[in-house]
């Protein structure tokens, strides 16, 4: 549904406190994505610890809710469309929920049915790319729409009643990833991290030398220029954009952000950033909002406590909500 933005995120220059506290840095690919863990640890050993711990989380996760594995329950839940409710974990079935809820207060612009639709469009093609005709694209969506999911929390079962409609949780389950193993991490004693699972970025603590952890966005026009430093203290970012990917037809750009209501590319915005408590609320909001556009996705961010959002318009002119301040300089 949306490419994910690595953020910059600034750690160095950290004085160590009595050489008592370091940070350790680790890279690695997760789930097809690039997965980062900075961490405050006394020696690599246990830095090492809250690592293999992260990994071990992920795999967890993926084993739950991946519908591209056939033995994942988002996956038996799909096989069961318009036959059976299928029973699942809690854990699943409160994330589902979360995913319909958002899919509600945004009026579908974030869809976890989003999944039903067909790869329709060539965006791994820049130019010479042909249009799916209007028939092909109405008959997907269709086969969209969050109302198909019927939820039956006492028997803690999923039915989907369109026999062609999916659920997929793309758009919320890395940033549920992140905040599981920021949770995991606490549990084993780690007062400071950074967890970025693609892009969904949550923090924690401080650094060493007490100051907090930042991120810095950076401009889609100019990768190399940065619009702003935030602080992230108990909080996340995820910052998503359609400039990457795309292809021209006709001399029309059309970028890869889909609105699951129509079936058509999203136009206008090239970057969306959503701060709140939970990652997993910046990673589904912030593909609501791209989707809503610049009006009424400002509407949606201003009408929720604690979330803030940067948006930035295909001209270049960067809008935000109302409590968020950009810091022009680190």
């Amino acid at each position: 549904m949306k490419t994910k933005l690595l953020l910059l995120i600034f750690f160095l220059g950290c004085t160590n406190i009595g050489n008592t506290q370091e940070i350790y840095s680790f890279k690695t690919s997760l789930i097809g994505s690039p997965f980062e863990l900075i961490v405050v640890a006394t020696d690599s050993t246990q830095a090492n610890l809250y690592f293999e711990a992260s990994v071990q989380e992920v795999k967890r996760i993926e084993l739950l809710i991946s519908e591209w594995k056939p033995e994942t329950e988002v996956s038996k839940v799909n096989d069961q469309a318009g036959i059976s409710a299928v029973k699942v974990s809690k854990e699943v079935f409160d994330l589902v929920e979360r995913a319909l809820k958002i899919s509600k207060i945004s009026e579908g612009a974030f869809d976890l049915t989003f999944a039903s639709m067909e790869k329709l469009w060539q965006f791994d093609k820049k130019e010479h790319a042909s249009l799916p005709s209007p028939e092909i694209v109405s008959n997907n969506v269709k086969n969209v729409g969050y109302p198909f999911i019927q939820m039956d929390k006492k028997n803690q079962t999923i039915y989907i009643t369109n026999p062609k409609t999916k659920i997929g949780l793309g758009g919320i389950g890395q940033g549920y990833i992140a905040d599981k193993i920021s949770e995991k991490l606490k549990g084993m004693g780690c007062t400071s991290a950074v967890v970025n699972v693609s892009g969904d970025v949550y923090a924690w603590g401080k650094k060493p030398d007490q100051k907090p952890w930042q991120v810095a966005i950076t401009n889609p026009m100019n990768t190399q220029k940065i619009i702003g430093y935030f602080p992230l203290e108990n909080s996340a970012v995820e910052t998503s954009g359609n400039y990457e990917k795309y292809f021209t037809h006709q001399q029309k750009r059309y970028a890869h952000i889909i609105d699951p209501r129509t079936g058509y590319p999203v136009q206008d915005i090239v970057s969306v950033s959503v701060f709140a408590k939970t990652t997993e609320l910046s990673d589904a909001l912030a593909t609501a909002v791209f989707v809503l556009g610049v009006t009424d996705g400002l509407a949606l961010l201003n009408q929720l406590d604690g979330i803030e959002g940067i948006i930035i318009d295909d001209r270049g002119k960067i809008y935000t909500s109302n409590h968020i301040k950009i810091k022009p300089e680190n």
